[in-house]
């Protein structure tokens, strides 16, 4: 009886863990608000709502890590698919990214890129995407471990992370690719949690220059100093962000 006992208390804290992890529920840019893609309900449901953001199928709202990072499911998550709709973003506005929670042991960096559709983003191929920073923050103070990240700054702003779309981005219709990745456990090869949230935007006003950008397959690499990362020990040579500087 006391195995037994033992077994569901085990079973019910790696649910617990699971449950923590958060998506983006909601998008505001510009002042609109936009639905987002709700992995936990649409997903079993045989007639979901269309929404900006991308569909996956990662309904234990877990993450994608270094193992992943040459697969497309790196691109916008596990067999991420895109939305139906597109949002329109003036070049210049704010957008606000709304998570439905997020676990403060999970710190790390909040990344956000850009990549251009080149037509309408509900047929593209995902991986003919090419990725742009346009966004990203990681440590904030390091003075002690595990320090201050961008994930605290977004947990104490009703789990709300804010970006301003820059005006240079030329118009037309993009992925905006979200992206948590949890440092927890990154002290070990594969142990970096990376939680990608994807969505459609039509950017109208911009600029006239972009980056060529970096396909999502070739983001990242499991050695890469800001993936393998140990938060735990001394802080003070600071947080390479992981990624193309552009």
């Amino acid at each position: 009886m006391m195995s037994k006992i033992l077994s569901l208390t085990s079973l019910l804290a790696s649910v617990s863990l699971v449950a923590g992890h958060g998506y983006v529920s909601g998008i505001v840019i510009g002042g609109k608000y936009y639905g987002g893609y709700l992995v936990d309900k649409y997903s079993y449901s045989n007639n979901p709502p269309e929404t900006i953001g991308w569909s996956t199928s990662a309904t234990d709202l877990g993450f994608v890590d270094g193992s992943g990072y040459q697969s497309p499911d790196i691109v916008c998550h596990k067999s991420g698919k895109p939305g139906a709709l597109t949002a329109d973003a003036p070049a210049g506005s704010q957008i606000e990214m709304q998570w439905t929670k997020w676990p403060e042991s999970h710190h790390g960096p909040v990344i956000t890129y850009l990549a251009s559709c080149g037509g309408d983003c509900s047929k593209v191929d995902k991986n003919s995407l090419k990725f742009f920073k346009i966004d990203a923050k990681g440590l904030v103070d390091g003075s002690k471990a595990p320090g201050t990240w961008a994930t605290d700054n977004m947990i104490s702003k009703n789990n709300t992370w804010s970006l301003t779309l820059p005006s240079s981005v030329p118009n037309g219709n993009y992925v905006l690719r979200h992206e948590i990745i949890a440092l927890h456990s990154a002290g070990q090869k594969n142990g970096a949690q990376n939680y990608v949230q994807c969505i459609n935007i039509k950017v109208t006003g911009g600029g006239g220059s972009a980056p060529a950008g970096t396909a999502g397959q070739a983001l990242y690499k499991d050695s890469d100093p800001g993936i393998q990362f140990n938060l735990y020990g001394s802080l003070s040579g600071g947080y390479p962000i992981p990624g193309p500087s552009s």
